[in-house]
């Protein structure tokens, strides 16, 4: 699968469950206080143990095949690689204590521990790296998220996945048990924090050769190197156990026993189960917020989930003109579609970088926290460019075609959006295609259709995450739209600035790409995602990632 139809079917995925999704990233569950125990003991309280639920069972625990948010969430929990996310996405120590990288940033000396084991009471060396990564980017394996991840950054990854060079020659070495040394293809400057995501988790080679295709298929033929182990899994389970690994370097650090699982897709069944003390936390759709709203349970999370309305510059003449583009995205009420139709804490966004994601290197503020808003709702502004719109293609009315997913929840945003678009732009008649999720993606990568409610998040810390969504005939641009500055500004940022020292000038870059993506109206952003939930106030020191793994429970604890 291509990386731009992965993206598109977790965006489908997304816009689809926009009031139930379980994703990515956002701010620490601790911060719910209560002085409800729930009619629990003293005792029970102070057993480490938290019961959780999930929406789906877990699809693959093979670190090479994962490419879903609970996959990356179990992986987290049990592995570990060089480094892991702590709180505020800060890099911390894994399996790698420190590492150095050359003056030209292309080449990362990382330092392994001595102390690390399987839990079969093998130690973790830098083999163990250098074999899952090259099994990752082997065509053979056939790993989607492999090439992805590592394609363009470590070397001669992309010609060994495209079957052009041998595996063996991928640009990582052992240079002795705890020595990994990893050649790139170009400077990364998020290297380090990529080092966290799942596809770059170790792998001990005998145990994952002699178990064959059994591996990874329950919990019993896997081995773990992390926080925590599987118990009670299968591929086909509904329900499973999490323990801790007491064979775990850091075990010390690690004070839950245990996390039980049990797949429960219904919200108000969860609810249900959450008031009555059995299990710790829930996830609310829109329906349940306006009743837990005041408890001292109820808490939100950002995500850095960006959803935006795509305007295809390719099929539809009226779309090619930048004052169409630019009347279209003032001319709805992000504000009241964030408030009252999601009304999960999710809010309104006026640009595309999310808030307080990939900080400025001086680390106080984010990239939409320094450009501000650059396109914000504004009826009388959004008339003035319909008009001068209207003068330039020489029309008095516009047919456009909205395309979007056909499940209940998503046909309430869409009604809602070309609602808006109709009343407050004279002469545009919007004609609502919503069809099944396959279709629309097919109609996407075609580009057969005029505008489209998407939604991006990231897949490592660092603004090109976003910002090269729009490149020129970007495999992800799907919409026409092109500006050399722009480009130019990108080929910068990923070359010449990625190099150690220009971390300041690379951002600047990406600041004045963002502005001039607005300036053209090339797409209108609606709103960023956050997730509501009820949470026990017994949990402390759950943290919320970015990227990889949802949830953090290494430092968590039932107070």
């Amino acid at each position: 699968m291509t990386k731009s139809v992965r993206t598109l079917l977790l965006v489908i995925a997304s816009i689809c469950l926009a009031f139930t999704l379980s994703a990515c990233s956002g701010d620490d569950d601790e911060q719910v206080t209560s002085d409800d125990n729930d009619g629990s003991t003293n005792d029970e309280q102070q057993d480490q143990v938290l019961n959780l639920t999930r929406k789906s069972a877990i699809p693959t625990m093979d670190s090479s095949m994962a490419t879903d948010e609970a996959s990356f969430q179990f992986l987290g929990l049990s592995m570990e690689g060089l480094y892991r996310l702590g709180e505020d996405a800060e890099v911390k120590e894994g399996i790698a204590i420190d590492h150095e990288e050359s003056d030209d940033g292309m080449q990362w000396t990382f330092n392994l521990r001595d102390d690390a084991e399987w839990s079969n009471g093998d130690p973790v060396t830098a083999d163990d790296f250098v074999y899952a990564w090259k099994r990752a980017v082997d065509p053979e394996t056939g790993s989607e998220y492999g090439p992805y991840m590592m394609n363009g950054v470590i070397k001669n990854a992309e010609e060994i996945s495209q079957g052009d060079k041998d595996v063996d020659e991928l640009g990582v070495t052992a240079e002795d048990d705890h020595t990994l040394v990893v050649d790139l293809e170009k400077p990364v400057p998020y290297f380090e924090s990529l080092m966290t995501f799942g596809t770059f988790l170790p792998l001990n080679e005998d145990f994952t050769e002699e178990q064959g295709d059994d591996y990874a298929q329950s919990s019993e033929n896997i081995l773990y190197n992390g926080p925590f182990k599987l118990d009670e899994w299968e591929s086909t389970s509904d329900s499973w156990i999490v323990i801790k690994n007491e064979d775990y370097w850091d075990a010390d650090t690690v004070e839950l026993e245990k996390l039980t699982y049990e797949v429960v897709k219904d919200v108000s069944t969860s609810v249900d189960l959450f008031e009555t003390g059995k299990i710790d936390r829930t996830e609310l759709n829109s329906d349940y917020v306006d009743q837990f709203a005041t408890s001292e349970e109820y808490a939100t999370r950002s995500k850095p989930v960006t959803y935006y309305l795509k305007l295809n510059q390719t099929r539809n003449e009226a779309l090619e003109n930048k004052n169409i583009r630019a009347a279209i995205s003032r001319a709805f009420d992000k504000q009241a579609l964030a408030e009252e139709i999601l009304n999960d804490g999710s809010i309104a966004i006026n640009g595309l970088i999310p808030e307080e994601f990939a900080l400025l290197p001086d680390g106080d503020e984010g990239i939409r926290e320094t450009n501000g808003d650059l396109v914000e709702y504004d009826v009388d502004e959004a008339k003035e460019y319909w008009e001068k719109g209207l003068e330039e293609l020489g029309e008095d009315s516009i047919d456009i075609e909205f395309l979007g997913s056909d499940s209940d929840t998503s046909k309430v945003m869409n009604e809602y959006l070309v609602n808006q678009l109709e009343s407050n732009l004279d002469g545009l008649n919007v004609t609502l295609k919503e069809v099944p999720g396959e279709q629309a993606l097919d109609l996407v990568n075609d580009m057969d259709y005029d505008i489209q409610l998407s939604a991006w998040g990231p897949d490592y810390l660092d603004p090109y995450s976003f910002m090269g969504l729009w490149e020129t005939d970007g495999e992800n641009n799907l919409m026409g739209y092109s500006n050399e500055e722009y480009d130019q500004l990108m080929e910068e940022a990923q070359n010449e600035l990625a190099k150690p020292g220009k971390e300041q000038e690379r951002y600047d870059n990406f600041i004045e790409a963002e502005k001039i993506l607005f300036e053209d109206a090339a797409i209108a952003p609606v709103y960023q995602e956050f997730v509501a939930m009820l949470v026990d106030p017994k949990i402390e020191g759950v943290i919320t990632n970015p990227i990889g793994p949802t949830y953090e429970y290494k430092w968590a604890k039932v107070n």
